[in-house]
């Protein structure tokens, strides 16, 4: 049996145990992750992600890890009789069948606190480059338009109230930063019907979706893919707000209508956005967002820090667990 020893620090974590098992990679992992994988199994790597080409390594896999790349579907499954566990490098569970994984007594597992702190402070960061005007300015005077500070006047986020759709682990750790440090009120919107304890100690106020964007001056969307979710923010819900609003999406692309944001932002009926996902990923370069100066837009990197690196590739330990015929700790799909 396999046994952890750990230390001080994350980079000094190890793994002792024989290389016995066989594990599909299909991305490379933080080197912490990857030297404690290694010392367990032996590591495949796919060619590319297409479903051919992965049903053509699994035949004798023990576990699967899996990042923002490929699927691991149902079909995939039956072709693994090995496969004791999948495990996501990360928190979003939309590239994995869990229920075909659960029918199949396979375990799935993931890093759910991993990007918290991460994706919490991109959120922050577009805010505060939306505020402040910061990339047009500094493309001003790259240019040697000095002038235009008069021409980009900002705004503080000091007292502005911040509306949060999707109010789980990151959309609280978001809301602990804004209304701690710039004294900002929250409200937010989620399915949920357990009040979190944060919602308390913040003050935040649960309300309708609609009156999230009637109120809120930066309303962020942290939501799943999901049916349910799907272009949840359209025409009608982009006219809810305030035409000094801002709109930041970390969360996932599909759950805005990305031809309707374009048209509010070129209407002027909103401020600015900030998005970190959309649509179609990756997005094309003709997209016609790249095209307004009140957009900041980045490649779905929210999440992509180097302690969120290291946190994410310790989804190794539960694979592990697994093996050893261990409970996992991040186990999404129980059938028991």
């Amino acid at each position: 049996m396999c046994s952890y020893s750990y230390s001080s620090g994350v980079n000094e974590v190890q793994l002792q145990g024989k290389k016995r098992y066989r594990v599909l990679l299909y991305e490379p992992i933080h080197k912490v992750g990857l030297n404690l994988l290694s010392s367990i199994a032996d590591i495949v790597y796919p060619q590319d992600f297409t479903e051919e080409t992965v049903l053509s390594l699994v035949n004798d896999v023990d576990a699967i890890i899996i990042r923002g790349f490929g699927r691991v579907t149902a079909r995939l499954m039956d072709a693994a009789p090995k496969l004791r566990v999948i495990g996501r490098h990360g928190v979003a569970l939309d590239n994995i069948d869990v229920e075909a994984a659960r029918e199949r007594h396979i375990y799935v597992v993931n890093t759910p606190t991993a990007n918290t702190e991460s994706v919490a402070e991109h959120c922050l960061g577009m805010m505060l480059e939306l505020s402040k005007c910061i990339l047009r300015g500094d493309k001003s005077l790259r240019q040697g338009d000095w002038k235009a500070r008069d021409r980009y006047t900002g705004q503080e986020l000091y007292g502005k109230t911040l509306g949060i759709i999707g109010f789980g682990r990151i959309g609280q750790r978001l809301a602990t930063i804004c209304h701690h440090g710039f004294n900002m009120r929250i409200v937010y919107h989620d399915i949920s019907a357990v009040r979190p304890h944060s919602a308390d100690e913040l003050g935040a106020q649960k309300v309708s979706l609609d009156d999230v964007l009637r109120n809120a001056d930066y309303v962020v969307t942290l939501l799943p893919a999901l049916p349910t979710t799907e272009h949840l923010m359209g025409h009608r819900e982009f006219c809810l707000m305030k035409s000094t609003a801002f709109f930041v999406n970390c969360g996932r692309g599909s759950t805005v209508d990305e031809a309707a944001l374009i048209e509010t932002l070129r209407s002027g009926a909103i401020a600015g956005a900030g998005l970190d996902v959309f649509e179609v990923e990756p997005t094309p370069r003709d997209n016609p967002l790249f095209q307004l100066d009140n957009v900041v837009v980045t490649p779905h990197m929210a999440a992509l820090t180097e302690e969120a690196y290291q946190r994410m590739a310790m989804v190794v330990h539960d694979v592990n667990r697994v093996f050893n015929g261990e409970i996992p700790e991040h186990w999404v799909n129980p059938w028991q």
